[in-house]
């Protein structure tokens, strides 16, 4: 199984309710994010995925959160904006875009450099 990875940036504001602590109020961060789709074999030009396709999705799907507070967006009415489910909206959007042949591995957000989460979808590597 061969994976290509892309990894960008964005910064959004969010408040996390109902945890406690200063998580509550209205704060930011610059987010990186890693995408892995997976594909078992290479095309007739020796490659899996061209990076530039990949970048490009993944581009689209962030520009809609950067510079935002995600609270504010229609995907996290009713649920906390954080990382957990940051990860599942990039995967489910990312997912729907992807051609026959690819699936995505998983999705990880980094918060910090020290802390992330990754979503793998209902069943790991399904399209």
């Amino acid at each position: 199984m061969y994976e290509v990875i892309i990894k960008r940036d964005f910064s959004a504001a969010h408040m996390i309710k109902e945890i406690g602590g200063k998580c509550e109020e209205l704060h930011g961060h610059n987010f990186t994010v890693e995408a892995a789709v997976a594909a078992p074999e290479l095309n007739g030009e020796g490659i899996m995925v061209d990076f530039r396709d990949v970048k490009g999705w993944l581009a689209a799907i962030l520009g809609e959160l950067d510079h935002n507070c995600l609270n504010e967006l229609p995907f996290f009415s009713g649920i906390n904006p954080s990382s957990e489910n940051i990860a599942r909206f990039i995967f489910d959007r990312l997912r729907a875009m992807l051609p026959a042949g690819l699936t995505l591995a998983r999705v990880t957000v980094w918060e910090s450099g020290d802390a992330r989460v990754s979503y793998t979808g209902p069943e790991p590597g399904s399209r």
